[in-house]
Order: C-alpha cells, then sequence, then structure tokens
C-alpha cells in the first residue's frame, strides 16, 4: 500500500511545535476591521491551538504522528 498523501490545504493552514501539537489562526482579522477593537484585533492575531477533538484528524491529514 502506497504512502498517504499530505493534504496541502491542511498543512497551508496548521504548523506543528516542537512538542507535536497544532498550532492554527484565529478567524475574523482579516476584513472589516474598524468595528473591531484593537484589543479584540489584538488577541485575533495570536495563534491558537488546535481543539483536542480535531487533533487526530489534523495530524493524520498532514501525515504526521
Amino acid at each position: 500500500m502506497p504512502k498517504m498523501k499530505t493534504k496541502k490545504a491542511v498543512s497551508a493552514r496548521f504548523k506543528v511545535t516542537g512538542t507535536g501539537k497544532l498550532v492554527r489562526r484565529r478567524p475574523g482579522c482579516r476584513h472589516i476591521l474598524t468595528k473591531k477593537s484593537s484589543k479584540r484585533k489584538c488577541k485575533l492575531h495570536r495563534p491558537a491551538l488546535v481543539d483536542q477533538g480535531q487533533v487526530k484528524m489534523y495530524a493524520r491529514l498532514m501525515g504526521v504522528g
């Protein structure tokens, strides 16, 4: 059986940390920024960890772990 190919869409959206966790970007910081407070925009720029329920699925699609 051949190796599973990496899903490029998933690998572009997520990054693996040194400890093996998946990091994602937060949605909502691309446009319509004038109505959002600077505090909210600052928090949206920070990366977030992928939810525990979805880590296994995305890691498999990326070919990690």
